[in-house]
């Protein structure tokens, strides 16, 4: 049993009242106030044993006596199903004929009251057989850098360089062999876009790599006719994700989320151009010596063909 644990009596001190009120000739005042109980709930106890016996001491169920009419098992499932299709209660209301306290109460029961916690959409995995057969594209924004930051050095942020703009950072990766171009440019805007896909493009045809599809998000940049007409003139096939759908450009995300971490946040660098300088050099160990998991704990290099294994820079 579960005892309250600002409980005035429990089960064994209500037996001791009994005992010593009808068994000992204590005052029901008298033995009350000894457990901590009011006159009157004392006199409640002694009655119930009186009635009832030892059981009437124990705590009652707080079940009450006449429940309400259950809703059916098949409009409950119909509630559940309706819900994790995102609709609201008052919709789901009217849809099943039912009041919206109802609803309210099976959503409530299987942890459904709120609709940011759907049931999670299944991870759909793919990876491409050929290198070049697609490439995929995305762009994150930096701050640019004036010296160490607070978090470093750890001075109040009042001390902060403000104002100081931002670089953007376009990176490109093939979807089979997971090798990764990045680029530092000044903004998202459609030339830079337009000139990181050209030079991206001929760095793969360097490594013996034909470019058929590239990949990018909606940005403004990609939905450009300046881009679309680019893709045209390098005789690339465009796809743009769905909109709100990031994963389906996860391999981009993916290496944003690993430059942000071992490269461009790992290191505390006094300038923008100090933290550039180290690109390339990520890029190399990125590119010829980092294990993936993906790939078996093998660099992205070794997707390709052995005649690139033996370049002078691998």
């Amino acid at each position: 049993m579960d005892i309250h644990k600002n409980a005035r009596s429990c089960p064994a001190s209500r037996a001791l009242l009994v005992e010593r009120v009808l068994n000992g000739g204590v005052a029901v005042a008298e033995a009350a106030h000894a457990i901590g109980l009011s006159e009157r709930r004392a006199r409640s106890w002694i009655k119930r044993y009186r009635k009832e016996g030892a059981s009437g001491l124990l705590d009652r169920s707080s079940r009450p006596r006449r429940l309400r009419q259950q809703t059916p098992s098949s409009v409950e499932q119909r509630i559940v199903e309706l819900r994790k299709k995102d609709l609201t209660c008052r919709r789901i209301a009217k849809m099943v004929k039912r009041s919206l306290a109802t609803v309210a109460r099976v959503v409530s029961r299987h942890g459904l009251s709120r609709l940011h916690r759907p049931e999670p959409t299944p991870v759909v995995r793919y990876e491409k057989s050929q290198p070049g057969e697609l490439i995929h594209i995305d762009t994150k924004k930096l701050a640019c850098i004036h010296g160490i930051g607070h978090r470093i050095t750890g001075s109040p942020r009042r001390h902060q360089h403000r104002k100081v703009g931002y670089e953007v950072v376009h990176v490109c990766v093939d979807d089979a062999t997971r090798l990764a171009y990045v680029e530092i440019l000044k903004d998202d805007q459609i030339p830079s876009a337009v000139g990181f896909l050209e030079r991206a493009i001929g760095w793969f045809g360097t490594r013996g790599v034909a470019v058929e599809r590239v990949m990018s998000d909606n940005g403004p940049a990609y939905k450009s006719h300046a881009f679309a007409a680019a893709c045209r003139s390098l005789n690339v096939r465009h796809i743009r994700t769905r909109p709100y759908t990031p994963r389906t450009n996860g391999k981009a995300e993916r290496l944003i989320q690993t430059l942000l971490r071992e490269w461009a946040y790992r290191f505390p660098f006094r300038s923008s151009a100090e933290r550039e300088s180290l690109l390339p050099y990520y890029l190399h160990f990125y590119n010829y010596h980092r294990s993936h998991r993906s790939l078996g704990e093998l660099p992205p290099i070794s997707r390709l063909n052995r005649n690139n294994l033996l370049r002078p820079n691998s």
